[in-house]
């Protein structure tokens, strides 16, 4: 895997995201200035052991499951990316947790600004149908946002630290058009293609004003399915999370919120489970 590797970035180009809003610029930002996978997720490693394992930890009988960076979809293979976290390995985590008698609680333990759409509501509806099964606790540390906070909300309880963040309940999609990049170069894209909408999202393409319309018509559906699924999740009105305009809250006013249970630390979080399970 060289520095110059795109594979990762390149799930986050031309595709719903459902990122905070500070992310998504830092993420245009590294793309014009030629970012890879290096700069946005850090240098990966190698592992020996099961991915799953990796992520869990095991203290007195609860599995603490870590959930942090930018999250993808699909699964991370032989490769321990320390910026990212995949949907496919949570899922696996999980239900390694949740099938060991031995097991009688499961944490998330969550620092992540959001990741993809794709990927993100089958998680999110896993966790959420095992609530019955055994307790399941989000611990937010320090960030828990868009699809960070998707996943967050299908716990039974959600807490943050005081500088804690939740929210963003929102769906973002960027189309990347380099045309005027090509042309400067020199460079002219002739594109040949069978039917007329073949081309819409491809970089080389400009937006036509359908293709816009069509964009942010399948951009307002995923973000319905966001507010329904929290709605659902945390026993809110879909009017309340529609009317917080993907605003992030900090703290307490998480709690005032209705997106998060309590303020404490992550030690205070998970002694107050251990004395309560």
């Amino acid at each position: 895997m060289t520095p110059r590797s795109m594979a990762l970035t390149r799930q986050l180009l031309n595709r719903p995201l459902a990122l905070s809003s500070d992310h998504a610029h830092i993420l245009g930002s590294m793309l014009r200035n030629n970012g890879d996978d290096y700069m946005l997720f850090g240098p990966p490693s190698d592992l020996e052991q099961f991915i799953a394992q990796k992520m869990t930890t095991r203290v007195d009988n609860v599995a603490i499951i870590k959930i942090s960076g930018i999250l993808l979809p699909g699964g991370s293979g032989c490769w321990w990316w320390p910026g990212a976290t995949f949907y496919d390995d949570i899922g696996t985590a999980f239900d390694v947790a949740l099938q060991d008698e031995s097991i009688k609680a499961i944490v998330l333990h969550i620092d992540s600004p959001g990741g993809t759409v794709a990927g993100c509501f089958d998680a999110a509806e896993q966790i959420y149908q095992a609530r019955s099964q055994k307790p399941i606790v989000a611990i937010v540390d320090e960030m828990a946002c868009s699809a960070g906070y998707a996943l967050a909300s299908a716990a039974e309880t959600i807490t943050l630290p005081r500088t804690g963040e939740v929210g963003s309940i929102g769906v973002v999609s960027m189309h990347v058009d380099i045309t005027e990049a090509l042309e400067q170069d020199g460079i002219k894209v002739t594109t040949f293609q069978f039917g007329a909408r073949k081309t819409d999202g491809y970089p080389t393409t400009p937006l036509s004003e359908e293709a816009i319309k069509a964009q942010q018509a399948d951009t307002d559906r995923l973000g319905a399915l966001f507010v329904s699924t929290v709605a659902r999740n945390r026993g809110l009105k879909p009017e309340a999370i529609t009317e917080m305009q993907a605003a992030v809250y900090r703290g307490q006013l998480g709690v005032e919120a209705g997106l998060a249970d309590a303020v404490m630390s992550r030690t205070d979080a998970f002694t107050d489970l251990l004395k309560n399970l």
